[in-house]
């Protein structure tokens, strides 16, 4: 896989999910379908976008113990999703074990990502609420050396980080990037943001948007656009 913009669809029916991909009459993009959605609709949702020929990163983000998440994995491994992923907090023996749960009899699996910490976590938040008080790129980097020593494809993380993930972790090791706005947009929630140009010139394998082209008055064009400012 190359660099892709991915839409998060983060919608709550199948109603909404599919009027807003209907939009999309030439190019199919890459789409990200979250717990809203998933919880809302199954995984007949996920069947039902695929068949359409689209892409999809499903954004589940597992964390419970190695044969929880092993098991859960080989169930998810049959929707035939092209990324997937889990909390890097649940250590290397869980990371290991969800690897094994997605591998499927023939030895294919799709990509496993491992999220290290939310682009709505600031250093303040980090200290006071998880107790970890080293710097966040310390914490961001630590967590994606123990996803790519547990056989994982990369990680999600802020696009501030990507470019440091692949000094630390190698060129080959993918970062997919939340947290990208464009230049004229509101931030929304995120704190630690980057616009789609930038997040293509420091590194990102993938950027995951949502609100900017799920929100906008054109989404096609808006789509069109973050296409243009980071992939082409």
């Amino acid at each position: 896989m190359g660099k892709d913009v991915i839409v998060a669809c983060d919608f709550s029916s199948k109603e909404q999910v599919l009027t807003f991909l209907d939009k999309f009459t030439g190019r199919k993009p890459f789409v990200k379908i979250g717990m809203e959605l998933y919880y809302a609709e199954g995984p007949g949702i996920v069947r039902e976008i695929k068949a359409r020929g689209h892409k999809i990163f499903l954004d589940l983000k597992l964390h419970d113990i190695p044969n929880t998440v092993r098991k859960a994995m080989a169930v998810l491994s049959n929707l035939d999703v092209d990324i997937t992923n889990l909390h890097a907090a649940g250590t290397k023996n869980m990371m290991k074990a969800a690897l094994e749960g997605l591998t499927r009899p023939d030895g294919t699996r799709p990509l496993l990502i491992a999220v290290t910490q939310l682009t709505s976590t600031d250093q303040e938040s980090m200290e006071s609420d998880l107790m970890i008080h080293a710097p966040m790129d310390e914490v961001v980097m630590h967590y994606a050396k123990c996803a790519e020593e547990a056989g994982l494809d990369g990680i999600v993380c802020s696009p501030l980080e990507a470019g440091k993930v692949h000094d630390c972790c190698g060129r080959h090791f993918l970062t997919v990037t939340p947290g990208v706005r464009f230049a004229d947009g509101d931030v929304g929630d995120q704190k630690r943001v980057m616009t789609p140009a930038a997040a293509r010139k420091i590194g990102s394998d993938y950027i995951v948007v949502g609100r900017p082209i799920t929100a906008a008055a054109d989404p096609v064009a808006a789509y069109e656009r973050c296409v243009a400012e980071f992939c082409d």
